[in-house]
């Protein structure tokens, strides 16, 4: 069972995290400290969240989730840089859910500004807003947030902690604080005496930390190099604990199946499962069932084999339903128009196009179904779910109990992907309920990857409608409609029990926010009523937007006669001289201006998204017995490059999730039910069909942004753009599969 080494287990396990004989450290620009989570018992020392020195070593105490995305390795690297500690030094433990883990960046971030137009007094009022975000309990790993979040109060943290420890021994040894250095986890003296910060600990635990200086850039020894990650050795011998691997005494395995019309249950029959040996229970959850077995085969199996009527779904059946409901919403009022300047609604002289662009809705497919395991005692629940919202899951999962927040602990293991599905309590609670129906018994709740992928919270369907007018090889005028249902207006109802007034910019994002200098330049969202749940897919707003947005870009650039690339290079770089750089040095990877062979394609796509500008060129090859891509060449700039493998990894990682949607991915409805139950009806681009990839990162931008979800807008788009230089056809419908002949 998951648990934090030899921290005790007692103490842990009634929902704090006891720290025997150590110190915690940290540093907070706050009018007003959150409480610490790290409740000490008898003879324990806390001061702080984020680091413990303890006999067991040094540990983060990292709020952030660990879906791969690297963050638990660089948010380590930034405290061990100011600790002067070796990173194989810092153990990583995810904290419990508390106030103390706000994410400042994610909630700063929702201020109205331009991301690529931000000075230092709109990124202060940012840090100003964003401190609000303790007053929400916010803590969540979303947004491309968490470098942005932890680049300074890290830092903070790692040099709070070493001025302390040095203090402790100065006064230890009688000498001024400034004399000494530190080195290896080492204070050493000018004599060369050595103190080990453990043995240093206990004493520094009744010292106000100094003031720091964070180091500059020319001193880091970690930031700034690619390091091996912290949970690679685990993850690469199999050792690593994810969410579905955990295991108790007593356990019993259950799953769930509920209506797949996503409403209410009319009646069930369990007969037929109940005489399977080793089903024990068939719980009636109201909209559907759970199974309780011995093993989670069997209850798959048994779940299957109950006889269930379904009530009707409460949205459009079909799918051409559903679009004809999200096009109606082009006939209401605009929700906002974020973007709206010289006036886009004149006659301008020139050339005219329109076009309209439609994607599908979209599953998260992680490779780890949805899963927690739960525990009921009466008056206590824990909590082991791999979720991205810990506050959120508690507190949903307290009243679901009928507990107090205080009387439910939440594990949060490794996760197998998230992108943005583990934000959501649904799992948790559903643990929650069985484990309530099931009170002493630890009891895991695992998915079945078709209850996964037909009770997703899918990437809406969405619908661009544009209009365009060039002149003389340049762009005068752009005006952008853009219907879909609101993902900011649902999920925020379901995390945190209301819908989000006023304007959703998030419909638009990718779109409105773009660095092209055009005159006439409006952008507008529709809100559709469709009842289809929808939630925060990889890049939110931007991959749909991404597509629709630089596809009617490369249609302006065509109409004006111009070369793709240079068409966005003149609109861009007036607005966002980082940006206008990244097209170039994209272009110089792909050999751009070079004569091509025949039988290629290329493509070049833009988007800024999370704080980062990325841009994207794709090669295609026409093979005679299908399409192939060939090559990916991505220039991405994030400000600060902490770790150049992770972002790296993030950045093709990014545009494979995009380009496996953009080629297949789909969820199409009959009958009030999701089609595609499983991966063969929801494929990715496997290693035969998966691009030759090159990364090149700069670091020209102002300030840190994102890398986890910033690779994958652009991928649509310049592979959309890339074959219809090779075919001449205009793709204006996702999946790109359903009009050209791809290899699969």
């Amino acid at each position: 069972m998951s648990s934090f080494g030899k921290i005790a287990r007692r103490t842990f396990l009634f929902g704090t995290l006891a720290i025997a004989g150590g110190v915690a450290f940290g540093v907070y620009k706050l009018k007003q400290t959150p409480p610490n989570p790290l409740v000490a018992g008898d003879g324990e020392v806390t001061l702080n969240p984020f680091l413990l020195i303890n006999a067991d070593g040094i540990a983060l105490i990292a709020p952030k989730a660990e879906m791969g995305q690297g963050v638990h390795t660089t948010w380590a690297a930034l405290i061990a840089e100011e600790l002067d500690v070796d990173l194989a030094q810092v153990r990583v433990l995810h904290g419990p859910p508390g106030k103390a883990y706000y994410n400042s960046a994610l909630f700063g971030g929702a201020l109205p500004f331009l991301d690529y137009k931000v000075g230092d007094f709109q990124e202060g009022m940012r840090h100003f807003v964003g401190d609000a975000a303790k007053l929400l309990s916010l803590q969540l790993t979303g947004g491309s947030t968490s470098m942005k979040d932890g680049f300074d109060r890290m830092r903070e943290a790692g040099a709070s902690a070493r001025e302390t420890l040095k203090e402790a021994a100065a006064r230890r040894l009688g000498l001024p604080r400034a004399d000494l250095r530190t080195e290896n986890g080492m204070v050493i003296a000018p004599d060369g005496t050595t103190l080990s910060y453990i043995d240093l600990a206990p004493e520094a635990a009744g010292i106000d930390p100094p003031s720091v200086t964070l180091r500059p850039r020319s001193d880091w020894k970690i930031l700034g190099k690619s390091t091996p990650r912290v949970d690679m050795v685990a993850k690469s011998t199999g050792t690593a604990e994810y969410g579905i691997d955990i295991r108790a005494d007593r356990m019993r395995f259950a799953t769930v199946r509920m209506n797949p019309r996503r409403s209410g249950m009319v009646s069930f029959d369990p007969s037929e499962a109940l005489l399977m040996d080793g089903v024990e229970k068939i719980i009636d959850l109201g909209d559907g069932i759970a199974v309780v077995a011995s093993n989670t085969w069997l209850a798959f199996q048994a779940a299957e084999a109950v006889t269930i009527t379904w009530a009707e779904a409460n949205y459009p059946a079909d799918t051409a339903a559903q679009f004809d409901r999200i096009a109606a919403a082009f006939d209401t009022e605009a929700n906002t128009v974020p973007r709206d300047d010289g006036d886009a609604s004149i006659a301008v002289e020139g050339t005219e196009i329109t076009a309209e662009y439609r994607i599908p809705f979209l599953a998260h497919a992680t490779m780890e179904p949805m899963n927690a395991t739960a525990l009921f005692t009466g008056d206590a629940l824990i909590l082991w779910s791999p979720n991205q919202a810990p506050v959120m899951a508690r507190d949903a999962c307290a009243k679901v109990a009928g507990l107090a927040p205080e009387q439910v602990t939440v594990h949060t293991p490794l996760m197998g992907g998230g992108f943005g599905r583990r934000a959501e309590a649904d799992f948790s609670i559903l643990a929650t309920r069985v484990a309530m129906d099931m009170p002493g018994v630890p009891v895991k709740v695992t998915w079945s990857r078709e209850e996964d992928m037909t009770h997703d919270m899918y990437r809406p369907a969405a619908i661009a409608r544009f209009r365009g007018v060039v002149r003389d090889g340049k762009a005068l005028l752009l005006d952008g409609k853009i219907a879909a249902p609101s993902v900011s207006k649902q999920s925020g109802a379901r995390l945190t029990g209301q819908e989000m007034p006023g304007p959703d910019r998030e419909t638009v994002a990718g779109s409105f926010d773009q660095p092209y200098g055009i005159p006439n330049f409006r952008v507008a969202a529709y809100l559709s009523d469709l009842k289809v749940p929808v939630g925060f897919w990889r890049s939110v707003g931007n991959s749909m937007n991404g597509f629709f947005f630089d596809s009617f870009i490369d249609e302006m650039a065509h109409a004006a006669g111009r070369d793709p690339l240079d068409f966005r290079l003149d609109l861009i770089r007036a607005e966002h001289e980082p940006s206008a750089k990244l097209l170039e040095t994209v272009a110089e990877m792909s050999d751009w201006y070079t004569p091509r062979e025949a039988g290629t394609g290329y493509g070049v796509a833009f988007t800024y998204s999370f704080g980062t500008p990325v841009a994207e060129v794709i090669k295609v090859r026409d093979m005679g017995a299908g399409i192939a891509i060939e090559n990916c060449w991505i220039a991405c700039d994030p400000g600060v490059a902490l770790d150049p493998s992770i972002i790296q990894a993030q950045m093709t990682g990014g545009a494979i999730y995009g380009l496996s949607a953009a080629v297949m991915g789909e969820i199409t409805f009959t009958d009030g039910m999701a089609d595609q139950r499983n991966f063969p009806d929801y494929d990715a681009l496997r290693m035969h069909n998966t691009p030759k990839l090159d990364v090149k990162i700069l670091e020209n931008n102002r300030f840190i942004g994102g890398v986890g979800e910033p690779g994958t807008p652009p991928a649509a788009p310049a592979l959309a753009n890339a074959l219809f230089n090779l075919t001449g056809i205009r793709a204006r419908e996702l999946p790109l599969i359903k009009s050209f002949d791809l290899i699969l």
